[in-house]
């Protein structure tokens, strides 16, 4: 088993950020191998850990998007075990999980509940997380809703922007 750390490029930590994936590809990268994600974006960030579960290929053990680790010099190759186990016990212990309530509202004109729901999906997919804010809140707890674009809290009261 080897202690490794790997840079993902900007364009595919912005995409993990938005997408939860079991897994990610990563050449080089063995069965057995800890793995400590780094984003090269500035200044870089651990954004997770991650165990190889075949060649080429890694599972999350732990997620880090929402609170990223200052990467501070780390740089790609090997770790020793220690500086791996310093960098997890740093990451802490995922939050609990919670119920949320997600989703997206759009205004939609057809002629059919039907037609409404092909351009729901038309949308979703033509505007994207950068375009069509998400909605999320706590179960139970709907006036705490916020906003999202591109996996970052957002603001749409276009009065609050003065």
């Amino acid at each position: 088993m080897r202690h490794v750390a790997v840079v993902v490029p900007a364009e595919r930590y912005a995409r993990e950020r938005m997408v939860r994936n079991a897994e990610l590809r990563v050449p080089g990268v063995a069965p057995g191998d800890r793995v400590v994600l780094i984003a090269a974006i500035a200044p870089p960030v651990v954004f997770g850990l991650a165990l190889g579960v075949r060649d080429g290929w890694l599972r999350y053990t732990r997620r880090l998007f929402d609170t990223p680790l200052p990467a501070d010099g780390l740089a790609p190759g090997p770790l020793s075990e220690d500086a791996y186990a310093a960098l997890a016990a740093k990451a802490g212990p995922a939050e609990p999980v919670r119920t949320w309530l997600g989703g997206v509202d759009l205004p939609i004109e057809a002629e059919s509940p039907a037609e409404a729901v092909r351009q729901y999906w038309s949308y979703l997919s033509e505007l994207g997380p950068g375009e069509l804010p998400a909605f999320v809140a706590p179960a139970g707890d709907e006036l705490a809703m916020q906003a999202y674009l591109l996996g970052e809290q957002t603001n749409l009261d276009p009065e609050e922007d003065d």
